[in-house]
């Protein structure tokens, strides 16, 4: 059938309003929080600043991992609302502004959740709560409210419903934070305005060392008394006391580091409304982004307006599929536009990585780049589901990154305008490499490209001196020197490649030679990536399962590290003897028998399937090494594998954490049947379907269709595959076929088709020209 036909068969297909509500009431936010997913299910925007979400424990640093996001679903108290998360981090911080409503005499300390009573902690039930894009709802049962959530870009709206009859209080707690420690907060204030107002700021010293945030908060009912009281004890100097010092009720404004606030409004006939806006500036900032997006206290309207930007969000995805996958698939898409996240005032200024406030003048400036994470697959997602300005803001805020860096270099992992240093390697150059290469314009190309390559060239960080030095990092001088040395070679041919296209020659020619490094981590005699010395031995002793600190590999081991070669997967195949060589290989590390005890030391590693770990990004394109490879039948067993075994529509329904989205766009490009290997190749190697048909509205206004004919358990296999009708004859897409629309129309039955795509078929893009099959 003809695509126009096909799409004029289905006119809902068309329709992004029957496309979104689909969509929308498909999310399920409860994915992803249980397990170690890392999810939280409360209220935000798409790409929102504000993430509006109950914390269920508040836990020190060293037992906070599994709190990441600050809620667990298997926890039965919830100790407050706060208004900024990540989403499916391995490391945390955030929870800024935690509100609590109360009822009876406002307890000062959360307590213990575990010991019901013994604070304002409160228990609740799931049977109670309703988590949507951009909504939730729980009961508080200890309180008796109903508490209502939503949001705008930099505002979180919260609605309380008190029991008739008895006192209502809202309590604001500035101690609390994800991965808390003593002494984590430096400074903290708060101030009743006289309209009525509060205000305040807390800087920090936690993953991003000296985060400032400010507030305004208003509520819908005027105040009968307050209360201000800095808990800190054994302050070694408290200067003169203020006039109120002595009636906590009279007080105008605290300062100091351990900050509570209680609120009281006597018995109230209606439910509380409560408005609270962020910004990095000051608190003018905060005031002037909650009059702008929250003028009133309509909270229906606020959620109404939450919801349709979802429903337009999400309507970029149309799938007709079980109500599982269509679950696990739509909610996995929610996941991917979580982040990068808005970080800006209304009127443009920001707080830059030099701690000084800019104007984003001519973009819109975002932060939250989980760069090592998300590079791989959520970027290039984005690229195909957001518009091109979205994704150039997404480059000219990490080109305004580097502007303001004292070290002059793109970020690493940055949150809230700061760098934490998380992770290795310079993966804001994939990112900005692919989108030019995708076409993505609105940002100065001349100074990306500069941008990229300073940062490939600052020698004090993380053994880029010795590399360029040598082409290798040395082991004996820095740590996880493998993995740096063939992350760094990736990066360095998406540079090569974006200056080639670019007519930079020299530049294309000096880093096409860099990313060729990967070859000095090769070990021919034990057929693993290894970490060299400076004298260019390989370190001994040898031991291709160990992982962690001081090994040669990050988050990772010999077994997951050793095909990190995504921009020369032929060069890979050849220097182990040859693609049979190479995937005799691979199949060792999906069958290897494993106890997973050998990773109790990393909190990272899951999912294991032998030596495969889905739970950790190094391992998430070496399935699709078959098929890139010349043996895709392989792939696209192990993906069945994968999927069946990783993913679910359940709370714990992630093998690891979600990473920013990256989890979920591993799972979106899987379910569609393609994936991005090489991001900066333009190319997308083949897998499978799992999904029997679903269209991608792009950004150009064309869609994009797949189709699984025959799809069912026990036909997990392609027997053919047609691109607008005519056979396809390889095994990868171009990014340029996907946005020029059309259909992409599989064949699915039980037995491997080892004829498709058949003797001499085009190979996915390597560096290294492979031999023609």
């Amino acid at each position: 059938m003809a695509v126009g036909a096909l799409l004029g068969a289905g006119a809902a297909w068309a329709d992004p309003g029957a496309v979104g509500e689909k969509a929308y009431g498909s999310v399920d936010p409860f994915i992803g929080t249980g397990g170690e997913g890392h999810t939280y299910p409360g209220a935000t925007v798409p790409f929102g600043m504000v993430q509006l979400s109950p914390d269920t424990r508040i836990q020190p640093r060293e037992k906070g991992y599994d709190w990441a996001a600050g809620y667990r679903y298997d926890d039965t108290s919830i100790v407050g609302f706060s208004h900024t998360h990540f989403s499916g981090t391995g490391h945390s911080d955030l929870g800024d502004v935690l509100l609590m409503p109360v009822t009876g005499t406002a307890a000062l300390e959360r307590g213990d959740p575990d010991r019901p009573g013994s604070g304002y902690a409160s228990r609740f039930r799931h049977d109670d709560e309703v988590a949507q894009p951009g909504y939730y709802a729980v009961t508080l049962d200890d309180h008796r409210v109903r508490a209502e959530l939503t949001a705008s870009a930099r505002a979180g709206v919260h609605r309380y419903t008190f029991p008739s009859g008895e006192d209502a209080r809202v309590l604001l707690d500035l101690r609390t934070s994800m991965y808390d420690y003593p002494g984590k907060i430096l400074w903290s204030r708060l101030r009743r305005m006289p309209d009525g107002t509060i205000t305040g700021f807390r800087e920090t010293r936690g993953w991003a060392p000296g985060r400032q945030l400010y507030f305004a908060m208003r509520f819908s009912r005027p105040l009968q008394g307050h209360a201000f009281h800095n808990t800190e004890t054994d302050i070694r100097y408290k200067g003169f006391a203020p006039p109120a010092d002595r009636s906590p009720g009279d007080r105008a404004q605290i300062e100091g580091r351990q900050l509570v606030g209680t609120f009281d409004f006597g018995s109230l006939d209606a439910p509380l409304v409560v408005k609270v806006a962020i910004s990095s500036v000051d608190e003018a900032g905060a005031i002037a982004n909650l009059d702008a997006e929250v003028p009133g206290f309509d909270f229906d309207r606020v959620h109404a307006d939450a919801r349709a930007q979802w429903t337009q969000a999400l309507s970029v995805l149309d799938i007709d599929a079980p109500d599982a996958d269509r679950r696990s698939a739509y909610t996995a898409l929610y996941h991917t536009l979580l982040g990068p996240t808005l970080f800006m005032d209304v009127d443009g200024r920001y707080r830059g990585p030099d701690q000084a406030i800019h104007i984003a003048d001519g973009f819109t400036h975002y932060s939250t780049f989980s760069l090592w994470d998300t590079y791989r697959a959520l970027h290039p997602l984005l690229t195909i589901v957001q518009p091109e300005q979205r994704n150039a803001d997404f480059v000219d805020s990490l080109l305004a990154h580097r502007r303001r860096s004292p070290y002059g270099i793109l970020p690493v992992w940055s949150f809230h305008g700061q760098e934490t240093w998380t992770m290795i390697g310079y993966h804001a150059v994939p990112v900005i490499a692919d989108a030019y290469l995708k076409g993505i314009r609105g940002f100065d190309a001349d100074a990306a490209l500069g941008a990229m390559v300073a940062s490939a060239s600052y020698a004090p960080y993380d053994g880029i001196g010795q590399y360029m030095e040598l082409g290798w990092v040395p082991i004996d001088e820095e740590g996880e020197a493998a993995s740096k040395t063939l992350e760094y070679a990736y990066g360095d041919w998406t540079i090569a490649r974006m200056a080639q296209a670019m007519g930079r020659d020299e530049v294309a020619r000096d880093f096409a030679r860099r990313a060729a490094n990967w070859r000095n981590a090769f070990d021919p005699g034990t057929g693993f990536m290894r970490a060299k010395n400076r004298d260019g031995s390989f370190r001994t002793p040898f031991d291709p399962t160990a992982s962690g600190y001081g090994t040669d590999y990050t988050e990772g081991n010999a077994w997951q590290y050793s095909w990190y070669v995504p921009h020369d997967v032929a060069g890979l195949a050849a220097a182990h003897g040859g693609a049979d060589a190479l995937l005799d290989r691979l199949d060792k590390v999906f069958e290897a028998e494993v106890d997973p005890a050998v990773f109790e030391h990393m909190e990272d590693i899951t999912g294991l399937i032998g030596w495969y770990a889905h739970g950790n990004e190094p391992s998430h394109h070496v399935a699709y090494l078959y098929a890139h490879a010349g043996q895709p039948w392989r792939t696209q067993a192990r993906l069945g594998a994968i999927m069946e075994s990783q993913y679910a529509d359940r709370p714990d329904g992630l093998a690891g954490n979600d990473d920013l989205g990256q989890m979920s766009a591993w799972y979106l490009f899987t379910a569609l049947g393609f994936y991005p290997v090489a991001p900066g190749s333009g190319e997308y190697v083949i897998g499978r379907p799992f999904l029997p048909r679903a269209s991608l509205q792009l950004p150009n206004g064309k869609r994009f269709t797949v189709v699984a004919d025959g799809l069912a358990d026990g036909h997990g296999y392609i027997g053919a595959v047609t691109l607008d009708g005519k056979p396809l004859r390889r095994a990868f897409l171009r990014h340029d076929e996907i946005l020029a629309g059309g259909e992409l129309r599989f064949t699915m039955q039980a037995a491997p088709n080892r004829d498709w795509p058949g003797i001499g078929a085009e190979a996915p893009y390597s560096m290294t020209s492979p031999a023609a099959r």
